[in-house]
């Protein structure tokens, strides 16, 4: 009886754990779209690990803690070319149905964004698709990879009714 208890117990520790983990890489992903939603880019390379990479398609790709920050940083510097207004000047993003699976101390998963920027001082209309790979690093979750695979990007007043706007992911 006392070692079916204590492989209960044991197999419920193991089960919190993991719903633990699970739920401290939704509170990452979740973080990331705070700081992206009120403007707060130059925290977010503090989400990733040291060797942390980002790619995201048309829009870029980084790698390490100083081009993270570079691309975080570009997208609300003032730019002299377009009157000192910044690449992006508001966003919001909503993410959905994040899906995550735990392994030790690695992990990843998967999200859809739906976001309204302004981007070059035009309203867009962007769904998209997040692929990453976390990591447990001094007991804390981080982002080893964020890649974006969007499906459409259009200006607000366009749609993405047009057939060649929409973009289909085979996966």
């Amino acid at each position: 009886m006392a070692t079916d208890l204590e492989t209960r117990i044991k197999e419920l520790e193991e089960k919190v754990q993991q719903l633990t983990d699970r739920e401290a890489i939704r509170d990452l992903r979740y973080r990331y779209h705070e700081y992206v939603n009120e403007g707060k880019f130059a925290q977010i390379p503090t989400l990733f690990t040291d060797d942390g990479e980002l790619d995201f398609a048309h829009l870029g790709k980084a790698k390490g803690p100083e081009e993270l920050k570079r691309f975080f940083g570009a997208l609300n510097e003032p730019r002299p070319e377009a009157g000192n207004r910044p690449r992006i000047t508001w966003v919001k993003q909503f993410i959905h149905n994040h899906i995550v699976q735990v392994r030790g101390d690695r992990g990843e998963g998967f999200a859809y964004l739906e976001a309204k920027p302004i981007f070059n001082g035009e309203a867009f209309l962007v769904a998209a698709r997040y692929d990453d790979e976390y990591v447990r690093q001094n007991g804390e979750w981080k982002f080893k990879k964020m890649s974006l695979t969007p499906y459409f990007m259009v200006p607000f007043k366009e749609g993405w009714a047009q057939e060649d706007r929409i973009k289909m992911r085979t996966h």
